[in-house]
């Protein structure tokens, strides 16, 4: 198969929404995704997607920052291939994609976080080279 990796046009961030809804059980309406991601495209943000035959099949996040203890970093959010894709080599040939576009930009390295009962995703990530650093926590205020 033959697939194509780009960055996404803020004016289709909507695009990603149906992969967006099938990553979490922490689901949240289609008009709240609408509305954040709209805030999202204007900040430090880039979506990178994978296609399939003009079919979308794949997405990650791309938030730029530098960070003190690691330098100018991209952290990759909701990463997401469709299932039918997956086991098949395509995530490590699209982080591949991501590592060199980011290189382009000075970055050095490269983040993330993944849902502690995701253990497909935790063996991925080590194979990619990933280290566990610490916890991620979030609090509602």
């Amino acid at each position: 198969m033959s697939f194509q990796f780009q960055i996404l046009e803020p004016s289709r961030i909507n695009d990603i929404i149906p992969l967006i809804q099938q990553l979490t059980s922490h689901k949240c309406s289609e008009a709240i995704l609408k509305e954040r991601f709209a805030d999202m495209v204007t900040e430090n943000y880039e979506c990178a997607v994978v296609y399939d035959q003009g079919d979308l099949i794949g997405v990650s996040g791309l938030w730029s920052c530098t960070r003190h203890y690691a330098g100018k970093s991209v952290e990759l959010d909701h990463v997401f291939i469709a299932e039918d894709y997956r086991n098949g080599g395509l995530g490590k040939q699209f982080l591949g994609w991501i590592y060199s576009h980011v290189k382009t930009k000075g970055v050095a390295t490269a983040e993330l976080n993944t849902y502690v009962q995701n253990h497909p995703s935790h063996k991925f990530y080590y194979n990619e080279g990933f280290e566990i650093l610490g916890y991620h926590f979030l609090k509602k205020l």
